[in-house]
């Protein structure tokens, strides 16, 4: 499957917080939090659910990666949605594992893998926040 995607039991606002301090203690930024549907209410569109498109970056994995193949960049940084879907809060993210695939370069594979478990701890650990 191309995405991860989990449960989580606050809502987008708080998920999204508790979310924030995760990734920073595994060295991700949240470069953008781009709320869709404040937006599209300010661009006169009616968005009945909350979704929040969150990008995300450690800047010394982005460098390393981008140094062994600047194609990369058309995937970085790594996008993560937190969203409501039917009365619940998700947590979703394309797989850097699938999205690497797309370059062809297999020397590449090891890293999404290691990017990619980190990300899955963090959403898991969010979604799953007291």
């Amino acid at each position: 499957m191309f995405h991860y995607t989990v449960e989580a039991n606050h809502s987008v606002g708080e998920t999204v917080q508790v979310l924030e301090g995760i990734l920073k203690d595994e060295k991700f930024g949240v470069l953008w939090d781009f709320d869709i549907k404040e937006t599209l209410e300010k661009k006169g569109f009616d968005y009945d659910r909350n979704y929040r498109v969150l990008e995300v970056c450690n800047p010394e994995a982005a460098k390393e990666v981008l140094t062994q193949n600047h194609m990369v960049g058309y995937f970085l940084p790594c996008k993560i949605v937190v969203y409501e879907d039917q009365g619940k809060t998700n947590i979703g993210m394309p797989r850097p594992t699938a999205l690497i695939d797309l370059t062809g370069d297999e020397s590449l594979k090891a890293f999404a893998e290691d990017i990619e478990s980190k990300l899955v701890t963090c959403m898991d650990k969010a979604a799953t926040e007291e």
